[in-house]
């Protein structure tokens, strides 16, 4: 694995985070298909100084948010840690197909294939809310920016966009400036 280079401010969170990603983040080539390699944060997440280090971490990106938006799965796992940390409600930025009628919804490209992300059409009131969004990996920027896409569509204000790792070699950050425009924060707390 290429040595992962951090984003700042280095607090004392974001080292004891970056320290725990780069002791157990595995790297699985060919998957999920050939030639990807897929970064697997499980281990980093199951560690509780680690999963501790990179929430404190990540909630100090995501203050003056009035809410974590946490993309399906391990967005999951961060939102609603970070949330709690914060003080404030989460919400699910789900797959499709997982959520009952009627939703509102979103189509993407990801690296591998295509996908769709969704929010339940009636239920939440997100007009103005200031929304930071949290997943694992920023990678071709795919889901970040249809995430972002989803909850502008809901009446959100996307407040910042977080993950625990940018992969720097393939084009994700420029897709995201792109798509949710160079105003809304992009960060990582490391590159791999």
């Amino acid at each position: 694995m290429t040595p992962p280079t951090h984003s700042s401010p280095h607090t004392a969170a974001h080292d004891r985070a970056c320290a725990a990603i780069d002791r157990h983040t595995r790297v699985v080539a060919d998957f999920p298909t050939p030639g990807v390699e897929f970064r697997d944060l499980t281990p980093v997440l199951a560690d509780p100084d680690g999963l501790a280090a990179v929430v404190s971490a990540l909630a100090e990106h995501c203050r003056g948010a009035d809410l974590i938006a946490g993309i399906d799965a391990r967005g999951f796992l961060l939102g609603g840690a970070v949330a709690r940390e914060l003080g404030v409600g989460v919400i699910a930025v789900r797959k499709a197909g997982k959520l009952p009628p009627p939703v509102i919804g979103v189509d993407y490209n990801l690296e591998y294939g295509t996908s769709r992300l969704e929010l339940p059409a009636e239920g939440l009131d997100l007009r103005g809310r200031r929304v930071a969004v949290l997943d694992d990996v920023l990678a071709t920027g795919g889901t970040l920016v249809a995430a972002a896409r989803l909850l502008r569509l809901a009446g959100a204000r996307v407040h910042a966009l977080s993950v625990i790792m940018e992969l720097a070699d393939l084009p994700g950050r420029a897709t995201v400036a792109a798509g949710v425009g160079a105003d809304v924060p992009v960060h990582h707390l490391c590159r791999g």
